[in-house]
């Protein structure tokens, strides 16, 4: 089974080691002291990551990230590199591979792409594959709220579906910057957009745009 969630993890903890606490990430409001602590709470804290989709329970999740937020940063960037806890689902490596493989490729480019000189990755063709293949499964869940049409189209011609709707946008672009796109960060995105201006823009300017 592919190591994409471990290498993915690794490099995320490299890159908010460089970076230093104070750096800007593409999380609005986030910076790298945020992020590192999200992450953390994320898989040590089920009793309060629950906020993030419950929001009876934001109030509690906003706490206790602030608690982590104000740890040492670099005993985040260890326990971000070390993994969750002995007993946590996420040691199961199937559910690892599942769960954090686009968590912390996103995570990874929102550290890299708040930088001014950031240049894209060069990603293996099996990689870029696995990314596809977790956007088209969640692409309509991405979706939602979009006021457009959306479609994700691949360079060689394949699609997922993220909104039904007219006038339709469709966005073309490698799976890993469709997967940006998908999740909020438009803005950062290499992604083709074809379409309507108007249609274009609301699909651009949506907040509602992932997580």
């Amino acid at each position: 089974m592919s190591t994409f969630a471990k290498r993915e993890r690794l490099l995320l903890a490299d890159l908010l080691e460089t970076a230093g606490p104070e750096a800007p990430t593409l999380c609005e409001g986030w910076l790298t002291r945020d992020l590192a602590a999200h992450v953390v709470v994320r898989e040590r804290r089920p009793d309060a990551a629950g906020g993030a989709l419950i929001k009876p329970l934001a109030p509690r999740l906003e706490k206790v990230l602030q608690e982590y937020a104000a740890k040492p940063y670099e005993e985040l960037i260890q326990l971000i590199r070390t993994g969750p806890p002995r007993f946590s689902p996420f040691q199961l490596k199937q559910v690892d591979e599942a769960a954090n493989t686009v968590e912390f490729y996103v995570h990874t480019e929102d550290v890299r792409r708040a930088q001014p000189d950031w240049t894209p990755r060069e990603l293996d063709p099996v990689f870029q594959d696995a990314l596809w293949s977790r956007l088209e499964r969640t692409a309509r869940l991405l979706g939602r709220g979009i006021p457009t049409g959306l479609v994700l189209r691949r360079p060689d011609g394949q699609t997922a579906v993220a909104h039904r709707g007219t006038p339709v946008v469709t966005a073309t672009g490698e799976p890993s910057e469709l997967l940006l796109f998908a999740f909020g960060r438009q803005n950062a995105a290499r992604v083709e957009l074809e379409g309507e201006q108007d249609a274009i823009s609301k699909v651009s300017e949506t907040k509602q745009l992932g997580f």
